[in-house]
């Protein structure tokens, strides 16, 4: 069951490898598909040397996926191994995943693919699809989870996505929320105690810190690095951004 689920997930992990044409793309880029097995609980049990390699935080050795792990006690598993999946995922699209894994485990869909932004231990950002497949077990509900991200193009932005320090004060938070609510300075002065021209500071601190010329593009850069929640209303900062 599983063998068939890999060669299945892999094969539509990799349809984005290739192009309209057929031309796969080099190597090095074709050979990074990270996969996993999840217990329903959605901990990481097994993974390929791919995962170790962008999600350990140390050193790991070639594991097959399929093999259960060692009993020996003297060989150390990686400690990768026990976390959940979800530690894994960045604040932006973690919500939307994890009700996408729910449904998954509920039995009403048997496999989904979405695209995907994960954390690396060094903070910087793993991008790419992601395809997830329920694994039968004895009994109706999924036994294990089995998922494979193939990583995608980097651009000069992906380091930007996830910061290595939180960027917020508090105050810029709330004028962040305030904003891409729709507030303007006078509402926002008047909601936080501030005066108008401290409100147009921190904005301008906040037009600094995110790269964006003006407050419509504040909030598109603050949604797209995942600085605000995403199906929310109104809208709140990630904590994870805030100092």
């Amino acid at each position: 069951m599983l063998p068939a689920l890999m060669d299945s997930l892999q094969f539509s992990a990799g349809q984005s490898a290739v192009g309209t044409t057929g031309t796969a793309v080099r190597g090095e880029e074709r050979s990074s598909v990270c996969i996993s097995v999840l217990d329903p609980a959605l901990t990481i049990r097994q993974a390929n040397q791919d995962f170790f390699r962008h999600f350990a935080t140390s050193a790991a050795p070639s594991v097959d996926v399929l093999a259960p792990p060692p009993s020996d006690s003297s060989t150390a598993a990686p400690d990768i191994f026990g976390r959940n999946f979800r530690d894994l995922v960045h604040p932006s699209v973690r919500q939307p995943l994890m009700r996408q894994f729910e449904r998954l485990l509920e039995g009403r869909r048997d496999r989904f693919a979405t695209n995907v932004v994960a954390l690396r231990p060094t903070g910087d950002v793993f991008t790419g699809s992601l395809t997830a497949a329920a694994v039968s077990g004895y009994g109706p509900a999924p036994a294990a989870v089995l998922v494979v991200m193939q990583s995608g193009q980097s651009s000069e932005d992906d380091a930007f996505v996830a910061p290595k320090r939180k960027l917020l004060s508090e105050i810029d938070a709330r004028i962040l929320e305030g904003i891409a609510a729709g507030l303007s300075t006078v509402p926002l002065a008047s909601r936080l105690y501030l005066s108008q021209h401290g409100v147009e500071y921190h904005v301008t601190s906040l037009l600094r810190k995110l790269k964006a010329p003006n407050r419509a593009a504040l909030v598109s850069r603050a949604y797209a690095m995942g600085a605000l929640t995403v199906g929310t209303w109104p809208p709140r900062v990630v904590e994870d951004f805030i100092k």
